[in-house]
Order: C-alpha cells, then sequence, then structure tokens
C-alpha cells in the first residue's frame, strides 16, 4: 500500500470464472463513499503501463478508481499465460462491477467504466449491456476489427494466417499455444507493426515490468471479427469518445462514425497520435477533459443515502 496527499492505493484482486484478477483501487482521502471509476488496458496492456497515472488523477478529484489487468496477463492468474479471449475479457469487466457493488468504500450505485484501445472498445461493448452504470470513457477506442484490418493491409492480415493455424493445432492437441508479437516493426509478422507501435508499447513500460510482447495466436480471427463501435447506439448514459486524428491502429473516421449514434455521446478530437495518449502533454490534455467528463456525471449522479 502506498499514500500521497490526496488518495491512497489499495493492492486488491477479485475473482473471475476461476481465476484471479489482480488491480490497484484508489481511494480518494477524507471522500466518503466516492464515486468509482473502473479502468482496462488495451491490447495485451497491463495495469502498469500508465492506467496508474490516470487513475491517481481521478482519485484526485475525488473520484474512487480500480486499474484492473486482465486474465492470462501480468500478475492476474490464468491459464495458458498470453491467452487474449475478448469473451473472457469482458467476463472480466463485468466482475470487476460485481466486485465494486459488494465494496463498502466507494458509491456502488455511481459506476463508470474507462477504457483504452482495445479496452476502448470494451467499455464500449460494457456500457451497451450495463444500464445501470452512470458514465463511460472509451480513448482512442478500438471499435470495429475490419476497419483495423484494412488499415493494417491484406498483406499483413495474411501473414498471421499460419501462425493462427499452429495454435489451433496446438490447442487441438492440448500443447503450449503458439504465440505471435502484440507489435513489431513495420513489416513484421505482428498484430500491429505501425511504425509508432512497438516504440509506443515500449515508452508505456516501467522499468521493473514484466510485459510480454506477445499472445496466443488464435485471437488475431477473433479481432477482425469484433466490431464494438455498433453497440455505442444502444448506451443510453453519458459515453466520452477521445479520438486521435492521427491514429495508426483504430481508423478515427469509423471511430467517428459510431461515437456519433451514442445518444449521450461527447466526442472530443486529439492530434497526438495512438500511443501518445499516455506520456506528456497529450496525457495532460486527456485525464484534464477526462477528469472534468467523470466529475460532471458522477457528482450528478444520485448519491446513495
Amino acid at each position: 500500500m502506498s499514500n500521497s496527499k490526496t488518495s491512497t492505493r489499495l493492492d486488491i484482486s477479485f475473482d473471475s470464472g476461476d481465476d484471479t484478477c489482480r488491480a490497484w483501487l484508489y481511494l480518494p482521502t477524507g471522500v466518503t463513499a466516492p464515486p468509482v471509476v473502473i479502468l482496462g488496458h488495451g491490447l495485451g496492456g497491463t495495469r502498469e503501463m500508465r492506467l496508474d497515472a490516470f487513475a491517481e488523477r481521478f482519485a484526485r478529484a475525488g473520484i474512487a478508481a480500480v486499474a484492473f489487468t486482465y486474465r492470462h496477463f501480468g500478475d492476474s492468474t490464468g491459464q495458458p499465460r498470453q491467452l487474449l479471449s475478448i469473451n473472457r475479457q469482458l467476463a472480466d469487466w463485468d466482475a470487476a462491477i460485481a466486485h465494486v457493488k459488494g465494496r463498502r468504500d466507494v458509491d456502488g450505485t455511481r459506476i463508470a467504466v474507462w477504457g483504452s484501445s482495445f479496452g476502448g472498445g470494451h467499455s464500449i461493448t460494457v456500457a451497451s449491456r450495463r444500464p445501470e452504470l452512470t458514465a463511460a470513457v472509451a480513448q482512442c477506442p478500438f471499435t470495429d476489427g475490419l476497419a483495423s484490418a484494412l488499415a493494417l493491409g491484406p498483406v499483413a492480415s495474411l501473414k498471421v494466417l499460419p501462425s493462427v493455424a499452429k495454435d489451433y493445432v496446438a490447442m487441438l492437441r492440448g500443447g503450449p499455444p503458439s504465440m505471435i508479437p502484440l507489435a513489431g516493426p513495420p513489416g513484421s509478422l505482428a498484430l500491429m507493426n505501425a511504425p509508432d507501435a512497438l516504440p509506443g508499447y515500449q515508452a508505456l513500460l516501467p522499468k521493473d515490468s514484466t510485459f510480454r510482447n506477445e499472445v496466443a495466436a488464435r485471437v488475431a480471427p477473433t479481432i477482425t471479427t469484433y466490431r464494438p463501435g455498433r453497440h455505442a447506439h444502444k448506451i443510453a448514459f453519458p459515453i466520452l469518445f477521445c479520438i486521435s486524428d492521427t491514429d495508426s491502429v483504430t481508423p478515427p473516421e469509423q471511430t467517428e462514425r459510431y461515437a456519433k449514434t451514442a445518444p449521450r455521446g461527447e466526442i472530443k478530437h486529439y492530434d497526438a497520435g495512438h500511443f501518445e495518449f499516455y506520456r506528456g502533454e497529450p496525457f495532460e490534455q486527456l485525464v484534464t477533459d477526462q477528469t472534468e467528463f467523470l466529475t460532471r456525471h458522477l457528482a450528478s449522479a444520485q448519491v446513495r443515502s
């Protein structure tokens, strides 16, 4: 546990399926039953990769924050390691919400979800399924797997197929997964090989990181068919879309089209690239806008008596 002048960070965990998700809970000092925002990362990311920076700032504004790591990644449990299952990750979000609702040190009636990149897509999906939530934030969100695959290019997309086939064989035989890099240099075999992908991931890693730049290849086809943006129109409460106008991973034009279908959607544009959102001046702009949004909607929600 670590303390600051304005918040306390607790190491917590919650069950998801037969596994355990590890998380941090940031509690604002001197606030009784604060509202809470749940933060989840992008493709293969763990909470150490700058989710703490956002969570700390939200706590400083009087909003409790839970930053968690998905099963199969980081210090959360789950075998095999580095397995990215969209359905399991969505179940992790549900488990995080259930955990928050059961806590006595936060207001479980005022909950927001916050996701970045692939997690931004999850936040849209979760928000569309959970009408009891108060607000949502989708940061440089992955909204359409087909659009992202087309942006990557057909040649790059075809490159992953042998790895996917090998991984399916391994799965059928009960062997260890066949891995593929999450991020790689341009032209390389990786889920993301835009020029800013690999340096973007590396810039988010703390010195003692155990991050593994690989994932079970079987996820590739499921990413292409995952289109969370199609559910934006079902979200009845406020949701903030933070869009990178130079996004190399999630085409901004497609994201904006989906965002405009959300009945209470708010859209903000930024010049920074997909991987620049977490640090420096772009981070300051984003966290300021997001804090204002969350404060405005969580504070105005019905406070538990």
